[in-house]
């Protein structure tokens, strides 16, 4: 069974708009959630004058799906580290995209050339793999040669990083169904079947996934949405030309996705069910019977 996890945040500004510094039990690393419009207030912050890897967080204005860039900063003669790259991302015009910064740095300011190169590497990985964020990265950030004992010692590291980015607010590390919710009762795959239309679904945390592989309709009716309008032109170059979805798509709702599917108004609590033809709906009855 796994274990809860104790979190400290501290809001450095008394604000939860502004500034937050956050530690985890048992746990070396230290991190640091930083507003674009608050960099100036951290200059007094010697944690980030050290090494470390780092974060920017924003939205594509067209798509509204989050971007991501993940960078390393090594202490430089003006000994600045972290803070001072965020600040050259800040005066660079071709990162206008981000809004905030999480910063990721040690108690004891451990982390090495080695480490912050096999970090970035590795974030900028999960992030690609998780799909949640588009990452910015132009090139894959080498992963270094760090020892097979450091290696494993990195990725504990990693795996508390990941605890405190997605608490941060940012699931960028979190594919969108995990393999728990693929496999438990309660997020079962569903399937909407119309003429022309064979779909699987899965209801999520976060709301309810249509999977890669689903063939939607080609057509629109009268009736669809303009939410969902909108999401099809959004998604455009994710559909193919016998419009197959070649990626997972999260929905805020049920009804949200089988529109979408559909190209019609439709409820999804009806229109999604098991294989064994039981609607979503029912299965609601059923838990709270």
């Amino acid at each position: 069974m796994p274990r809860g996890k104790s979190i400290n945040m501290y809001l450095m500004d008394g604000d939860v708009s502004g500034r937050i510094k956050c530690t985890l039990a048992n746990w070396t690393g230290l991190a640091f959630k930083i507003p674009r419009t608050a960099l100036d207030a951290c200059k007094d912050r010697d944690e980030l004058k050290q090494t470390g890897v780092y974060f920017l967080f924003g939205k594509d204005e067209s798509t509204d799906k989050g971007v991501v860039y993940v960078g390393q900063a090594g202490v430089r003669k003006n000994g600045e580290g972290i803070l001072n790259r965020l600040l050259e991302h800040n005066r660079n015009p071709k990162k206008d995209y981000w809004t905030e910064a999480i910063a990721i740095t040690t108690s004891n300011d451990s982390l090495g050339p080695t480490e912050i190169s096999y970090l970035e590497h590795r974030f900028c990985q999960l992030a690609s793999e998780a799909n949640r964020y588009e990452v910015k990265n132009g090139n894959d950030p080498t992963p270094g040669n760090p020892s097979e004992e450091k290696q494993s010692e990195l990725e504990d590291f990693i795996d508390y990083a990941r605890i405190i980015v997605g608490t941060l607010g940012h699931k960028v590390f979190v594919p969108l169904i995990s393999v728990e919710e693929s496999t438990t009762q309660d997020n079962q795959e569903l399937f909407c079947t119309r003429s022309g239309v064979n779909a699987v679904g899965v209801r999520t945390a976060d709301g309810f996934v249509v999977k890669k592989g689903s063939r939607i309709a080609d057509k629109l009716t009268k009736s669809c949405p303009d939410f969902s309008i909108k999401k099809r032109e959004q998604y455009q170059g994710k559909i193919d030309a016998n419009y197959i979805l070649l990626e997972d798509i999260l929905f805020n709702t049920p009804s949200g996705a089988a529109s979408f599917v559909c190209g019609a108004s439709t409820n999804g609590n009806v229109e999604w069910k098991t294989s064994d033809g039981i609607t979503l709906k029912e299965l609601e009855a059923e838990k709270e019977g």
